[in-house]
This record gives C-alpha cells, sequence and structure tokens, in this order.
C-alpha cells in the first residue's frame, strides 16, 4: 500500500518586543535579505512575508513590527495595527524572546496573541550566553508563562537549530495545497524592498546621528528587462537632520546609496541605476496624509 504524503500550508506570524531578532530570523530561514535589520529600535515598520517551500510544506512566516507601548504618534500607531492585523488568520504565532531576558515587555506582547491560537516559543540569540547552563532553568521558568506547543532555543545569526525550527513550524500547519508558487521568497515587490534597503543603510551609516524619525518614498520605479531604475527620496523630520544625511560633499547620502544599491542587485538579480535625494517634512511620522505614500496603512 503507497502512503502519499500530505502537504501543509499555512501562515506563521513572528512576534515580539523589539530588537529581539524578527527579521533576523525570517531572513534566515527564507535564506535571503527581505526584512531590513539595524540595531535602532522599531527599524521593521511593516508586515513582512517570507515564504519557505519544501516538498512538503509551504510556510508563510510574516514578519511584525516589534509592538510599541512607549510611543503613540501616527507612525507607532500604525506598527501596532500592523501587529494586531497579523495575528488575525494566522495558523501559529512565533514567540521570539532573547535567551535569558523575559520581562513584562514580552509579557505585554504574548498579551496580545489571541486566544485559542497555538504559540511556539522561539528563544533566540543563545550564543550570546556567556553561560550555557542557566538556559536550561531559563526554559523552566518561561514554560510556565503559557501554555507552548513547543520551545525551540536558536541562534537566527548563527542558523542554529533553524532546520528544526521549520520542522516544528511545519508540524503545526493544516493540510493544505501550496498558497504561492515554488519559486516566490516574498509578496513585497521589488519597490517595497528597494525603500527598504535604502532605510537600511541610513539607520546603520547614521547611527545615533539621526533618531527614528527616517522615511523613505519611491518617486519612480522602472523595470526594463535587467536593468532597474530606481528614484528615492529619503524624508527627515528636521533641517538639521538633512544635512548630517548628506555629509561632508555628499558622502554619507553616496555611501547610503552605494551599500543599498549593492544589495539591490543581489536581491533581484538585476543591474541597478539608483538615485537618491533627501528632504525636510517636520512632523512627517505624525501625520497620516504623509504616512500613506510611503506605505503605511
Amino acid at each position: 500500500m503507497t502512503t502519499v504524503a500530505v502537504h501543509r500550508a499555512g501562515l506563521v506570524a513572528i512576534v515580539g518586543r523589539p530588537n529581539v531578532g524578527k527579521s533576523t530570523l525570517l531572513n534566515s530561514v527564507v535564506g535571503a535579505k527581505i526584512s531590513i535589520t539595524s540595531k535602532k529600535a522599531q527599524t521593521t515598520r511593516h508586515r513582512i512575508t517570507g515564504i519557505v517551500t519544501r516538498p512538503h510544506e509551504q510556510i508563510v512566516f510574516v514578519d511584525t513590527p516589534g509592538f510599541q507601548t512607549r510611543h503613540a504618534n501616527a507612525l507607532n500607531r500604525a506598527m501596532n495595527r500592523a501587529v494586531t492585523g497579523s495575528l488575525v488568520d494566522v495558523d501559529l504565532v512565533l514567540f521570539v524572546i532573547e535567551a535569558g531576558r523575559f520581562d513584562e515587555r514580552d509579557q505585554a506582547v504574548l498579551r496580545l496573541i489571541p486566544a485559542g491560537h497555538p504559540v511556539l516559543l522561539v528563544i533566540n540569540k543563545i550564543d550570546q550566553l556567556a553561560d550555557k547552563r542557566v538556559l536550561l532553568p531559563f526554559i523552566d521558568q518561561v514554560a510556565r508563562a503559557n501554555p507552548f506547543v513547543a520551545i525551540l532555543p536558536v541562534s537566527a545569526e548563527r542558523g542554529t537549530q533553524l532546520e528544526h525550527l521549520v520542522d516544528a513550524v511545519a508540524r503545526h500547519l493544516p493540510a493544505a495545497p501550496p498558497l504561492f508558487a515554488a519559486d516566490e521568497i516574498t509578496d513585497r515587490s521589488e519597490r517595497f524592498l528597494a525603500a527598504e534597503l535604502i532605510r537600511e543603510k541610513a539607520f546603520r551609516l547614521l547611527g545615533e546621528e539621526v533618531p527614528y524619525g527616517v522615511g523613505v518614498m519611491i518617486d519612480s520605479f522602472e523595470e526594463q528587462g535587467r536593468l532597474r531604475r530606481v528614484h528615492a527620496t529619503i524624508i527627515v523630520d528636521r533641517a538639521g537632520h538633512k544635512a548630517i544625511l548628506i555629509g561632508a560633499g555628499g558622502q554619507k547620502l553616496k555611501a547610503i546609496a552605494t551599500q543599498a544599491r549593492r544589495e539591490m542587485e543581489q536581491l533581484f538579480d538585476a543591474r541597478v541605476f539608483l538615485e537618491v535625494w533627501v528632504k525636510v517634512k517636520g512632523g512627517w511620522a505624525d501625520d497620516e496624509r504623509q504616512l500613506g505614500p510611503m506605505g503605511y496603512a
């Protein structure tokens, strides 16, 4: 008698407080840079989808912004809506925390998960534990917070245990046909990914010189065979931030554009012509009308 393998597919939300490594986890399991990362809090602002397809399962991971409890401007309200909205129809929730750290901020996110949703606890950054002997007592402590369907310690940065994580996720998905074509890795457009890569490079190269209030708008995106022509504007809140972002002789802005272009070419598998400008729009992060063109619903 021949046994026919059941195909499983479903949506899996990745949630957690800021800076626990959700975007790094998504990029690592998908094997491509589709969600930007930096040390700056709240780098992820949108709902990012990453697709993992294997012979008998397709997992659609949904990366979400870190839930913001301290600030209530329009941008943060939009990000919080992205978190709660992503939890409505998912089949499984990955709740990500840092190894050795579990506090009220984590518990606040845990309380957002709708009752009845299966939750798999991912303990990330185990490679950063100075004393690995504390891991098991820590797992016992956190296990009491919620009836998790499984608990997996991983290192998203180093790829430790990620194959086991994908296996565990697949076991909790319903029997279903694939939701996307086998060669798709995200449902986000190249236009969207271009804006995100520019914003990431601004965050990484500016550090704390320019605060959180940096946005990117794609003015035009043309696809011409194996060439992409991208014109973008970086939005800042103050004139002083514009000067810092451009840098002496335009060198800082040039470095941002160069690094973003290189990653676009790798991700799109195409040549990229990129031009970037900087504009000042005071209070943009608290103005619903200005958030719309940057993709914030």
